[in-house]
């Protein structure tokens, strides 16, 4: 991995689609939580059914999205708003989609955990792993039709130790399969250490095990992000094979939104390691960005966000009648 650092057009970039992601998840946490009290109630309210937010994770997606194509494929996880949005997913109809509004992705039939976007290649869902084994799949159609598509698969470091992970590693190796296999580390596998549930401290060390490169980036550092990833991304495309990159990022909220998080002993000391300000402070110092200039794109991203959520809202919701429709392809 290289320390070259970005160009500053590459660097105001990754801080605005760090900064939409936060503004995007900020009013989704708003609408989640305003009708759920005095009894939580996990099916009521403008946004019903389990929520994964990833605040925090920004620099994961911001640094290595900003490598991919419209054409390229991106698997991602139940936390998936971050991978979404850098991957340049079309925001209004994610937002009706979690809103379960007709106008959604899915129809307002999958929710936030069940976002698709074919225009883009993006999937994302709620079991563990899962999406490893059809960004091979994507990747393996990319190779065949000759072309230099890469897939991404992103999975959470618990999901690591899933047969998921070390089957698609393995068949990705042995196919030479033009594939970026992505672990988030935020320290938690929803309320169990990494330390009490994985043998390394370390899941890039695995990649050895396949015979393809692996590396770590540390400090949720979008930049180093975007440099291991601008070296796998090039791997990929020009026939060298897959590569492992792990983040260790950091989980801002919850595993869910409504989980107390009794058992993590540092969350007082969580906002100090927000990532945002963090990379604003780094912009600031060396002249990429001033205060003007952060405050623009502020508002510029919730003004777009604002918009979504209000189409998301002035979409109509699914008709119970046709609770069947879209379940199974018509045959041709």
């Amino acid at each position: 991995m290289t320390d070259d650092i970005p160009e500053p057009d590459v660097r105001r970039a990754m801080h605005s689609t760090m900064v939409l992601i936060r503004s995007f998840e900020e009013a989704i946490l708003a609408d989640y939580h305003a009708d759920k009290k005095p009894a939580w109630d996990i099916g009521a309210g403008l946004i019903p059914g389990e929520m994964h937010l990833s605040a925090g994770q920004e620099p994961v997606a911001a640094g290595v999205c900003a490598h991919l194509r419209r054409g390229d494929a991106v698997t991602a996880t139940h936390r998936p708003h971050h991978f979404a949005l850098a991957h340049g997913i079309d925001i209004d109809r994610m937002a009706a989609e979690i809103y379960g509004r007709e106008t959604g992705l899915g129809r307002g039939r999958g929710g936030h955990m069940h976002l698709f976007d074919p225009s883009i290649h993006f999937s994302c869902s709620g079991i563990i792993a899962e999406g490893y084994p059809p960004a091979l799949g994507q990747a393996f159609a990319f190779k065949h039709r000759g072309g230099d598509g890469v897939a991404v698969a992103v999975t959470g470091e618990g999901a690591a130790n899933q047969g998921a992970f070390h089957e698609s590693l393995n068949l990705a190796a042995l196919w030479r399969l033009p594939v970026v296999f992505v672990v988030e580390d935020n320290d938690w596998g929803i309320s169990v250490s990494r330390s009490a549930s994985t043998a390394v401290p370390d899941n890039s060390i695995r990649a050895a095990a396949y015979g393809m490169p692996g590396i770590r980036i540390e400090d949720n550092d979008v930049e180093g992000v975007y440099s291991a990833a601008g070296e796998a991304v090039e791997r990929a495309r020009s026939g060298g094979g897959p590569t492992l990159i792990e983040v260790h990022t950091l989980r801002l909220w919850g595993h869910f939104e409504g989980d107390a998080q009794g058992y993590r002993p540092e969350l007082a000391d969580v906002p100090g390691r927000d990532p945002i300000p963090a990379y604003e402070a780094r912009l600031r110092a060396d002249g990429v960005l001033d205060e003007g200039e952060i405050a623009r794109v502020r508002t510029q991203a919730a003004a777009r966000v604002e918009r979504a959520v209000q189409f998301a809202k002035d979409s109509p919701h699914p008709d119970p009648a046709q609770a069947r429709n879209y379940v199974f392809a018509t045959a041709r």
